[in-house]
């Protein structure tokens, strides 16, 4: 990668993990909180692979394991959402207290 483009391309990361990180700080439904946590780990995986092309490491390898983390956490949040609205009809994080006692 020239090194030219290696700052946009982080321009761009850190523009796309923010807006995951304020969509995981204001929003209060659990469907776009999982959307904005695969939006952080998709701009982590742009970052790497930026950094893979210019630095040439094998940053490629790491993606692969972001991409399995984010496959694994995307089946376990959707079977809690699952559970989460057979129980409450809802899932609105705010209205979810399985927890109180």
């Amino acid at each position: 990668m020239p090194p030219d483009l290696l700052g946009p391309t982080l321009a761009l990361s850190g523009i796309l993990f923010s807006i995951g990180v304020l969509g995981a700080l204001l929003r209060r439904n659990a469907i776009i909180l999982f959307m904005c946590v695969e939006l952080m780990l998709n701009a982590v995986n742009l970052a790497f692979v930026a950094f893979a092309r210019y630095y040439g490491f094998g940053g490629h390898v790491l993606v692969f394991f972001v991409m399995t983390v984010a496959a694994a956490e995307a089946a376990v949040g959707l079977a809690i959402m699952l559970a989460l609205f057979r129980h409450n009809q809802t899932l609105d994080l705010q209205d979810i207290n399985l927890l109180h006692g």
